[in-house]
């Protein structure tokens, strides 16, 4: 150990940086918020398929003459999309819709930047602490893959079918949710703070079973939002009538059903609204008793973001999903991902207050 070192193998301009690369992760953050609802913006007036080619480099500028527009819809006018259901669709139309994707791609590989550059400057300035270094290279990986599924899913409409593939839409966004969470529970490790008491196992478990439980609402989401299920059934409590509706396991073999039926789709997306309301009272009360002031106080929060991402569904079913109330469901279950993201960690490495470094390397001791 050197002797500008510190116990944790910290040097002081790495200690000294923490709020600047915490800052920095935070725009991360918020820019990976933005973009997720572009692209629920983009699934929603259903651009997604406008540009039919991948180009990560030549494709940051937009057609810029009209013989460029009119290359561009001449490719558009190619696939399924345009032959089944927009034939007869104006160039001025077409723009419309390829905006709304080429925003999309541009904010983006504006996060790519945004990550690497600082990423960069940190790392060769000597100011990301060793512990660190690992996690983040493992973010700009994920970040990586995520562009390339992307365009997987994107792909996936352009031959046969008139919509992208619904099992690659919930992976794309569930794989936005994942970084977003990651980057967020690493932003916060950075963060000083006063020690928070422990609270028990049940109240850690509960939080984290949790926060999984929102992850799986994140893809039951994403295939509504496939399948178009939210305009199958525009009512509610009742679905055509019925609590349990007709057509809920018609499909063979059975497990086809919760990924392809549309009815089951839905329904399952609504009962797991339902549970994790029930879940996040039932963890308030338990903070409430058992957990620390600060615990209750975010596990409260919790529960009324989840009361009012339901009441959002609903709406969104009850407007035929509406651009803008639908929009506002898919922020403020982005929300409910950060403030549980924040309550997990901080439940599991509330024992003592725990530095950055020591954090990350032991992400879920108490």
């Amino acid at each position: 150990m050197t002797q500008a070192e510190t116990a944790t193998g910290s040097i002081p301009r790495q200690v000294a940086a923490r709020p600047w690369v915490r800052a920095w992760l935070l725009v991360v953050v918020f820019s990976i918020f933005a973009i997720v609802l572009v692209g629920g913006a983009t699934r929603l007036t259903e651009s997604g398929l406008s540009i039919t080619e991948w180009q990560p480099v030549t494709g940051v500028l937009p057609p810029m003459s009209e013989d460029a527009w009119q290359e561009a819809f001449d490719k558009y006018r190619q696939i399924p999309q345009y032959q089944r259901v927009n034939r007869g669709m104006s160039l001025d139309e077409f723009k419309t819709i390829f905006w709304w994707e080429w925003a999309h791609r541009l904010v983006g590989r504006l996060i790519g930047v945004i990550f690497l550059v600082p990423f960069l400057v940190f790392l060769l300035s000597g100011r990301i602490e060793r512990t660190m270094v690992p996690w983040l290279a493992g973010a700009l990986v994920l970040g990586g893959l995520q562009g390339a599924l992307g365009w997987y899913m994107v792909a996936s409409g352009l031959v046969e079918r008139t919509t992208v593939s619904q099992y690659r839409l919930a992976a794309h966004l569930t794989m936005a949710a994942v970084i977003f969470s990651y980057l967020l529970w690493l932003a916060d490790s950075l963060r000083q703070r006063a020690a928070e008491p422990a609270g028990p196992v049940r109240l850690r478990i509960g939080a984290l079973l949790l926060l999984a439980l929102v992850f799986v609402q994140f893809v039951l989401g994403a295939l509504v939002a496939g399948l178009r299920a939210g305009l199958a059934y525009r009512s509610w409590p009742l679905m055509d009538g019925k609590l349990v509706p007709d057509g809920l396991m018609m499909m063979e073999p059975w497990w086809i059903n919760l990924f392809e039926n549309i009815t089951t789709v839905q329904f399952d997306h609504r009962m797991a609204g339902y549970l994790i309301v029930v879940a996040t009272i039932l963890h308030a009360l338990d903070a409430r008793w058992t957990g620390s002031l600060e615990a209750a106080r975010r596990a409260m929060w919790i529960a009324i973001v989840a009361v009012v991402q339901v009441c959002l569904g609903v709406a969104t079913l009850l407007t035929g999903v509406h651009i803008h109330v639908a929009l506002t469901h898919q922020a403020v279950a982005m929300l409910l991902l950060a403030l549980l993201t924040v309550h997990v960690r901080r439940v599991w490495v509330a024992a003592r207050q725990t530095l950055p470094a020591e954090a990350l390397r032991r992400p879920l001791s108490a």
